[in-house]
């Protein structure tokens, strides 16, 4: 029997004729295909909806639901419209082949066929059905991370914008100049940082062999004063505070500093999208046992009831009503960081305040000691 890691393709064979089946059958799973079969156009769409092969051999006149019919079914489908369809058929008329191709099939093989021949035109045109979703996939993973990276870029970059406005404009005190200035600077070098980590991540998934390192560690007395250099004057600015409430002991959790400040600015930064006037307040708490809670508050409208279940989807975008608020998301932001926090075996959840506004709870895996 052919195993699951070393088959071929898959084909779907539909025929009215038990004998053609168990012909067919038999040659192509000695060539190393995994076979389905069909005896009429209604189980052919059963199969179909519980997998979708990489090629279908169809019979052209069949009784009920012949293969012109079945063929229109599937086309009218999205999901199914790109399987490549081989018609099986005796006739050899010119119109009745024009026809086949018209209604979108890719080959045809008349009967009686020659084993050669078919396995043939079976090889060629799964080939290129798989080099095809090979490329689709390597297409469509590109593009995430290229929004992925964007979407990670933006918010250096806008604290960058922020301090660079305030000292072009000189409306800032000289005595803060200095703090611009390294806030641009630690800015610019975290987003050479993202590129980095997606780079080396890139290779690995490459085949590239890491070295081997301890387990990362980070320290959120360090991470909270980082976000309170980065994020109290810009609040500030807006007429808002950044309130931080003191760790009491040295708190150490699993995970990649880099990747927890990237988190926490997702969060920060959605607060000031959607709280505009609120404070923001971060502070850490006891979690489950081996465990460390870090929470992002504020007093703003908070994430209305029928959204929050899809909050950590991919893409998905919070609903305001204010349009230039809701264009300004991407919805990859809380995606990204739920799979940051997952990574070092931590959670990300989201939670109504009391007395109004959002709670988004980190729970973050206490680091062993070094």
């Amino acid at each position: 029997m052919t195993s699951a890691r070393n088959i071929a393709g898959r084909v779907l064979v539909v025929d009215d004729q038990p004998s053609n089946l168990r012909v067919i059958s038999a040659l192509l799973m000695r060539h190393g295909y995994a076979v389905t079969t069909a005896e009429h156009g209604a189980e052919a769409l059963q199969s179909l909806e519980q997998q979708l092969p990489d090629l279908m051999l169809l019979d052209m006149l069949m009784p009920g639901m012949d293969g012109f019919d079945l063929l229109h079914e599937i086309r009218a489908r999205p999901h199914w419209s790109s399987l490549p369809v081989v018609f099986l058929t005796v006739a050899q008329d010119r119109d009745l082949l024009l026809r086949a191709f018209d209604s979108g099939a890719v080959d045809y093989v008349t009967k009686p066929f020659m084993p050669e021949e078919l396995m043939a035109r079976v090889q060629a045109h799964i080939g290129l059905k798989l080099t095809r979703d090979r490329l689709e996939r390597v297409a469509r993973e590109r593009e995430e991370l290229v929004n992925l990276v964007a979407h990670d870029l933006k918010n250096p970059l806008t604290s960058i914008l922020f301090a660079s406005e305030l000292l072009i404009d000189g409306r800032t005190r000289p005595e803060r100049v200095p703090r611009y200035l390294q806030m641009v600077q630690d800015s610019a070098g975290d987003a050479l940082g993202y590129i980095r980590r997606y780079l080396e991540t890139q290779a690995r998934q490459a085949g590239a062999q890491a070295r081997d390192t301890p387990p990362a560690r980070a320290c959120l007395r360090d991470l909270l004063q980082w976000l309170e250099q980065r994020y109290a004057l810009q609040l500030e600015d807006r007429g808002a505070a950044l309130r931080i409430a003191s760790i009491d002991n040295d708190v150490r959790v699993a995970g990649d500093p880099l990747a927890l400040r990237q988190v926490c600015e997702n969060l920060i930064s959605n607060a000031i999208k959607y709280a505009p006037a609120s404070d923001i307040e971060l502070s850490v708490q006891p979690g489950a046992p081996g465990f460390w809670q870090l929470w992002v508050e504020d007093r703003g409208p908070g994430i209305p009831r029928a959204q929050q279940a899809s909050l950590f989807t991919p893409y998905f975008r919070i609903r305001t009503g204010d349009r230039a608020t809701d264009e300004a998301s991407t919805g990859l932001g809380l995606s990204l960081a739920r799979q940051i926090v997952a990574a070092s075996g931590g959670e990300l959840r989201y939670e109504d305040r009391e007395g109004g506004g959002a709670r988004f709870v980190l729970e973050l895996r206490e680091a062993p000691p070094a």
